[in-house]
């Protein structure tokens, strides 16, 4: 009987941990998304003064 009790905890303990990685990568992706959405607003002037315009995307 110790022994389920002890795979329980240690099936719970893997999830508690795969679920804060789990958080970790959506937050980081969350962070890369703005990242990469202030770097385009920041580009664009000079995407229009070279002559290619938004449309290339």
């Amino acid at each position: 009987m110790v022994w389920i009790f002890a795979a329980v905890a240690l099936a719970f303990a893997g999830l508690v941990v795969l679920g804060f990685l789990g958080l970790r990568v959506l937050l980081a992706a969350r962070d890369l998304g703005r990242e990469v959405d202030r770097t385009r607003r920041r580009l664009e002037p000079a995407r229009v003064l070279s002559g290619q315009g938004a449309e290339t995307i």
